[in-house]
Parts: structure tokens; sequence; C-alpha cells
């Protein structure tokens, strides 16, 4: 394929980061910035060389679309997207309902379209380097956790859960058969029913468990992963994006008596296989969907796993009148 012409939806701070993305991308050109705010989708569409409309235009001269709107603007936007048969990156959630969500990637299926969902931490440098390494993870734990951010309204399970629910569904190999989750809303500026903490328990066939923490009143940013395995321990750092290995090798008596132990463990550090920027690899990646140089089909049936374990998740909410 030619430069990707891109049309992209949202001007807000995703939108601004897909559009810097795409706008460096030696693969694609950011044809137009899609945002009914003028004064914000102009300044956004004239810093990095777009036409800006206010609504999305006839997409006959585009080749793919980025949606970075509202999460209750996805489910119109993306049927009327792929009516026109038009390739999709969308951020997550893929609709406000899980049923929407399934019917979306239904009509995606029925033309075999290119079609991705912005789980980014797939790309994530230290995730990028660990997938090849991991054999059989019988156990893996992560926390996922942030200071509060009066601009997200959704509550903590769409905002922070569903990427680590990704990970841990992606390592194990397999969607969860048993999920089960305790929700905690403690935050007086939150949406009612917007949950604010979330802890999650899955259980993956053969027995692997997987349990996974997110908070969005946390005082600091968390993003920490550990997969265990028979004869090893893999731990990842999220944010600094590095990767610890550990393998322990035997455990004495400090002194012989009993007074305290001794331990040997056999520490590795592997080299991270890129430094490339998540964003960035993710819209590789969907050109790479545009090129046919990677598995549509592999991709759109790698998204509904996670979105149907925090439809699950968040089942678990208050019924509020």
């Amino acid at each position: 394929m030619a430069v990707a012409q891109i049309a992209l939806v949202g001007a807000g701070v995703m939108g601004s980061h897909h559009a810097r993305v795409i706008s460096q991308s030696a693969r694609a050109e950011l044809a137009f910035l899609v945002d009914p705010r003028e004064s914000v989708g102009r300044a956004v569409a004239a810093k990095f060389g777009a036409t800006w409309v206010p609504e999305l235009p006839s997409l006959a001269n585009v080749d793919a679309v980025v949606v970075a709107a509202a999460t209750e603007a996805h489910y119109p936007l993306a049927m009327r997207i792929l009516s026109e048969q038009t390739p999709l990156l969308v951020e997550k959630p893929v609709a406000d309902s899980l049923l929407r969500t399934e019917e979306i990637l239904a009509a995606a299926d029925a033309l075999d379209l290119p079609f991705m969902c912005g789980l980014l931490e797939r790309f994530n440098p230290a995730i990028v380097t660990v997938r090849p390494l991991i054999e059989s993870p019988f156990h893996i734990t992560a926390a996922r956790h942030s200071p509060y951010a009066d601009r997200i309204k959704t509550g903590v399970a769409w905002d922070l859960l569903v990427h680590d629910i990704d990970l841990a569904v992606t390592l194990m190999g397999s969607a969860p058969t048993q999920v089960d989750a305790r929700l905690g809303f403690f935050h007086p500026s939150s949406v009612a029913g917007a949950e604010d903490v979330v802890e999650t328990l899955l259980e993956f066939q053969g027995g692997a468990i997987a349990q996974v923490s997110a908070s969005r009143v946390g005082q600091r940013k968390i993003r920490q992963l550990s997969v265990y395995e028979n004869d090893r321990l893999i731990e990842l750092d999220l944010l600094r994006r590095d990767v610890t290995i550990y393998h322990h090798i035997s455990e004495n008596s400090a002194d012989g008596e009993g007074r305290g132990y001794k331990q040997q463990t056999v520490i590795e550090i592997p080299e991270l296989l890129t430094s490339q920027e998540p964003l960035t690899a993710q819209f590789d990646h969907f050109v790479d969907l545009l090129d046919g140089k990677a598995d549509s089909a592999a991709e759109r049936a790698s998204i509904l796993p996670s979105h149907r374990v925090i439809a699950e998740v968040i089942a678990k909410r208050p019924v509020t009148t």
C-alpha cells in the first residue's frame, strides 16, 4: 500500500497523541481531524498538518479511521465506518455495552476488515520482550493504580483494569473460565455507580489463576505485573518498562542453628527487544493489518475476551435509582 490516508476522530488528550503518532509515521498521512469543537479541532489539525472537519466526511478517499472520541460515540461511528468498508482502530472500550461491541466485531468479521482496539499495553516494550519467554504460567498478579483524575468519568474497570485483564488473557493463552470481583466506591467526585477500586480473581482452564487489582484513588502510579512458572518468576514494571527474571536455587540456615536463612537466587535482566513508544508500535501494527502483513482475523478475535470479563465485572455494580 502507498502512504495510508487516515481520518482521526477526536482531538482530546488521546486524540492529540494519535494525531502526533500518525503525522510522524512514514507509512501514513493524517488527512482529516474530526471534532465538533471548532477551536479545539482546528488547533490540533493545524499542529499536525491535517484538515479539520466538524463531522466524519465521506470515506471514499480514506484508507482507515482512528476513533478516539467519547465512548458513547463509538458505536454509531464504528457502524458508519464499517458500512463504508473502511478499516478501523478504536480506543477501548470498543463500545458502551458488550452487546454493541459484539455487533461491531461481527460486522468487521463479515467484511473481513482490519480492526483494532486500543489495548495499548500489548505494545509496552516489557510485554513485547516477555511474551516470547512465557512458557507455562500458572499464576499472574497485576496491580494498576493511579491518582484520581476528574476527567475520567467511567469506572476504573474500563479505564485501567481492562489493560491487565487483556494481558492476563494474552499471557495465559485463553479466556478465563471463572470471573470473581469486588468493587469499591469511595471518591466523592465519582459518577454514581462508577467504581474506584476493583479486585478481580480469574480462573483459567487447568486451574491457573490471575489476581488483578485496579484503583484510581491511589497516591502514585503503579503498573506492576508478575508471572509465575514452576521454575521462575518474571516481574515487570510496565511504567519503567523493565523486566527481571528470578530462579530460586537453594535456601539454608544462615548460621547452622536456624537463626535466619540464606537464599541463592539467579537473577536475569533481559535486554528489551524494543524501545519504541507503545502508541507508535500500535499504529505500526495497524498499518501492518492494512498492508496484509498481520492477521486481521486473529486481531479481531483477540478483542472480545477482555471485554467479556469487564462486562462480568461491572455487572456487579449496585443498581442505582
